[in-house]
């Protein structure tokens, strides 16, 4: 079941192939260059870049595939949300004109779902082969989410656990700014704090003690802001692997706490962890050492373009929506739903 897939959700033009599980292409134009000079994703400029460059990216990926023509897929699939919404625009209207243009039905898919839904890619020979044994635990990590959803059965979401202001990605993020590190900053906070004394600076944990299963960044970043304020210029400077470590040291003492709280409440030790944030090696090996010492099993994306933004992920769970028949009836009326949350 061949489905051609879209994301524009923030700054990535990504556009893939899939056949069920089965990845053929996975294409992605990155904006990142564009941004980084103003510090972050500028939606204007986010959308002026998709309509620029979409029709190219649906090419590559169409041609990496080796299916030949667009009108050889069964299916199209978008991201609907959440997102930036002048992003998701641009996607949602390039479904509805291909669909339109080659007689295809049209799967709109959560991005977050998405997400999950990585964990399970395989290449085009089939690899990994990781089975679905519900219910599974989903840690979900990225820039503008923070979630912790139970998932019993495809399709099937119950959010436990969430960021109740900023999320974790958007947290390094911010950090790395105030350190003058540019954007995007994770990979950089990641990079400094491999070097750094993570037990050089006591950060808060918002919500540490909190019996519920929420998380909370702002006022770890306010702490921050306000440390950094109190030091002259050489000192920070001299101490950027230092303030690096000992920051991402508390954003993800705050993830293992509550994925601790979560794995407790629900009995649940099959995880799946998945977002952006997962690129960084140290949480996952983190991770990996909490899960094992109850029993469970972890799974990632198997591969490194699935952690961030991508489309091959929304043609798997697309997928699993085909089978219940969940297709748009009425192109017209198919819009963006920028706050889109999980649902059953």
């Amino acid at each position: 079941m061949m489905i051609l897939s879209i994301d524009t959700s923030c700054d990535e033009t990504a556009v893939a192939v899939t056949d069920e599980r089965h990845i053929l292409a996975n294409k992605i134009y990155s904006q990142i260059l564009i941004h980084k000079k103003w510090g972050g994703v500028v939606p204007s400029l986010a959308k002026r870049a998709h309509e620029e460059r979409i029709d190219t990216v649906i090419s590559e990926a169409v041609q990496g595939s080796g299916i030949g023509d667009i009108a050889n897929v069964d299916y199209i699939a978008v991201t609907q949300g959440p997102g930036l919404a002048v992003a998701l625009e641009v996607g949602i209207r390039k479904a509805k004109e291909l669909a339109k243009r080659f007689g295809k039905k049209v799967i709109v898919v959560n991005h977050m779902e998405g997400h999950i839904y990585s964990c399970f890619a395989q290449n085009s020979n089939g690899n990994p082969k990781r089975d679905f044994v519900f219910p599974f635990l989903a840690f979900l990590i990225s820039g503008g989410h923070t979630e912790l959803v139970i998932m019993n059965d495809h399709l099937s979401y119950e959010i436990i656990g969430e960021t109740i202001d900023d999320a974790c990605g958007e947290a390094l993020d911010k950090a790395a700014k105030m350190l003058g590190l540019g954007y995007p900053g994770g990979a950089v906070i990641e990079r400094l704090a491999k070097t750094g004394d993570k037990k050089a600076y006591l950060f808060p944990r918002p919500l540490y003690r909190s019996k519920d299963i929420n998380f909370s960044f702002s006022g770890l970043k306010t702490a921050f802001y306000y440390a950094l304020k109190k030091m002259p210029k050489e000192t920070i400077i001299n101490n950027l692997n230092n303030l690096a470590a000992s920051f991402q040291e508390a954003v993800f003492d705050s993830l293992f706490n509550k994925l601790e709280q979560a794995m407790k409440k629900t009995s649940i030790n099959r995880i799946i962890v998945a977002g952006g944030v997962v690129a960084n090696t140290y949480l996952r090996a983190k991770i990996r050492k909490l899960v094992k010492t109850y029993g469970g099993t972890v799974f990632f994306p198997p591969f490194a373009t699935l952690c961030g933004d991508n489309a091959a992920m929304i043609g798997i769970a697309a997928y699993y929506k085909t089978q219940k028949g969940l297709f748009i009836d009425d192109l017209d009326r198919l819009d963006r739903v920028p706050r889109l949350r999980l649902s059953f």
